[in-house]
């Protein structure tokens, strides 16, 4: 299964190339490229076989993940979004302590959010920064979301948020608004609400023209009284915190997009150095030491990384132990600054011409540096947590020193 999922996505991979290229330039989504990954199929990628989806297990997606982002990493990127959805209410989900009561209602209710994803071919989205502390796991989503007859009303504000103006649903990150907590809520009070794009209330804002990954459309999300059915949660009350610290792994599906990238970035300095890339003077560079050289450590550091990946994928699991959490933090670290770093090589070894915007590099440089700054897990927070994870055991504090 793993293979053929890989296969269809190898063969849509060429036109994505070929779009990315006025994509990037416009800051504008792929909307095609939506419209072929539905068409495949592959909206469906995680959900439940029982409930009509592809049942592509985690391990798998990563798989596929990397081969998307070979060949657009906006599109990967944003995908990644998509199926998260899917992963929290489905894999995960099942995974969990649940009461029969809320496994129950889970069901039926993640049964129509899996059934506009592979029956209506839906478009879900993940807003997840504030431009606060709550991204990074260390504080409440500031967006609430107050019960209400019949549902929830969401106010707050979301920013980077792929696919704003694109997805059909939003699945919102935010803390349910508490009778009797002054104070607000906690984390613990974490709730998913999938918000229709269309929803009265929803809007938005502002521009989006940055270094790389342009053509995510990653704007800012506007929710002012934003009214939710209770059937728009994507996990029961107070679930996803637990989700959130039992699996972990969650956060590492970004990860295989900027592996994706390292991988063209390959790929193409391949290309060059035997004067295989089209519309160019058929002059051979491959003769040389220095790029033989260059070549030889883009492909360990693309070996490595796959390794790590790949580790990754195999150690997947609830609860995982120390040792198991620290590989994690230290694996998505090393994909995201290697990924950068295949790239510069990249660049530097191909010379002045890979500056172009008509070659690919140039993209793939800036699209890679964008990984290390992705939260939850930034490279610095992965630092933070590893060393921290290193030197100290749960619950372990200093001396106060005077």
């Amino acid at each position: 299964m793993q293979r053929e999922l890989i296969d269809r996505v190898a063969q849509l991979g060429p036109r994505f190339a070929e779009r990315a290229v006025r994509h990037d330039r416009e800051a504008s989504f792929p909307v095609q490229n939506r419209e072929d990954l539905r068409a495949a199929g592959l909206l469906g990628i995680c959900v439940p076989r029982a409930q009509g989806g592809l049942g592509a297990d985690y391990a798998t997606y990563l798989l596929v993940s990397a081969e998307m982002g070979r060949w657009c990493g906006a599109t990967a990127l944003s995908f990644n979004m998509h199926v998260a959805a899917s992963l929290w209410a489905g894999e995960i989900a099942d995974a969990l302590d649940m009461s029969v009561d809320q496994r129950a209602d889970h069901d039926r209710k993640r049964s129509l959010h899996f059934r506009r994803m592979v029956a209506e071919g839906r478009l879900y989205a993940q807003p997840f920064s504030e431009g606060g502390a709550a991204a990074a796991g260390v504080a409440p989503w500031g967006t609430v979301a107050r019960k209400t007859d019949g549902g929830y009303v969401v106010n707050g504000r979301k920013i980077f948020a792929s696919l704003a103006g694109v997805a059909d649903y939003y699945g919102v990150l935010c803390t349910l608004d508490l009778p009797g907590h002054a104070e607000g809520g906690t984390r613990d009070d974490a709730m998913y609400l999938a918000v229709p794009a269309d929803a009265p209330g929803l809007t938005v804002q502002g521009d989006w023209d940055p270094l790389g990954m342009r053509g995510t459309v990653s704007r800012n999300l506007e929710f002012t009284d934003v009214f939710v059915p209770e059937d728009a949660r994507l996990m029961p009350e107070g679930l996803y915190a637990q989700a959130a610290s039992r699996f972990p792994h969650m956060f590492a599906t970004l990860s295989p997009t900027y592996l994706g990238v390292a991988q063209a970035a390959y790929d193409f300095t391949v290309r060059y150095l035997r004067a295989e890339v089209p519309g160019m003077p058929a002059v051979k560079r491959r003769m040389y030491p220095t790029k033989q050289h260059a070549v030889a450590e883009m492909r360990i550091r693309l070996e490595a990384a796959r390794a790590l990946m790949l580790q990754v994928a195999r150690d997947a699991r609830i609860d995982p132990d120390t040792d198991t959490r620290m590989r994690l933090f230290a694996a998505h670290h090393s994909i995201m600054e290697g990924a950068n770093d295949i790239c510069r090589l990249a660049v530097r070894t191909c010379g002045g011409q890979a500056l172009l915007k008509s070659l690919p590099l140039e993209r793939l440089y800036r699209d890679s540096r964008c990984g290390s700054l992705m939260l939850p897990w930034t490279a610095e927070l992965c630092l933070d947590r590893l060393g921290r994870e290193c030197l100290y055991q749960p619950d372990e504090q200093d001396e106060v020193i005077d």
